[in-house]
C-alpha cells in the first residue's frame, strides 16, 4: 500500500522517539508507516523502516523512468527525435565500431 497522507497518530517529538526508540522501531517494522518527528513542535524528520524506504526508492525510480520515456515519446512525436537506425549509426561512428 502506498500512502500519501501522514497518519496524525504517527507524529511524535524527537525526545519521545529517543526515549522509546526500541518501541518505535518495532512499530515501524510492524506497520510500515513512517513516523514524523518534531523539534519544538515543528516537523523536522521522517523515519521509516529500511524495507519501506527501499520500496519508496524503487517506486520513485520507476516513476522517473516512465516520465522520461513519456517525455521522449512526446519529443519524438514533435519530430525532435532521432530514428533508431540513425542513432545507432552515430554511436558506431563515434566509438569506431563497424556495422
Amino acid at each position: 500500500m502506498f500512502m500519501t497522507d501522514i497518519n496524525l497518530a504517527n507524529i511524535h517529538s524527537l525526545t519521545d522517539f529517543q526515549r522509546n526508540a526500541k518501541i518505535f522501531v518495532g512499530k515501524l517494522k510492524e506497520t510500515k508507516e513512517a513516523l514524523v518527528l518534531t523539534v519544538n513542535g515543528k516537523a523536522e524528520v521522517v523515519v521509516q523502516d529500511a524495507e519501506t524506504y527501499q520500496n519508496l526508492l524503487t517506486r520513485l525510480e520507476y516513476a522517473e523512468t516512465v516520465a522520461g520515456i513519456l517525455k521522449s515519446m512526446e519529443e519524438f512525436n514533435r519530430g525532435e527525435g532521432t530514428p533508431l537506425s540513425e542513432a545507432f549509426a552515430n554511436l558506431r561512428k563515434k566509438h569506431g565500431l563497424s556495422d
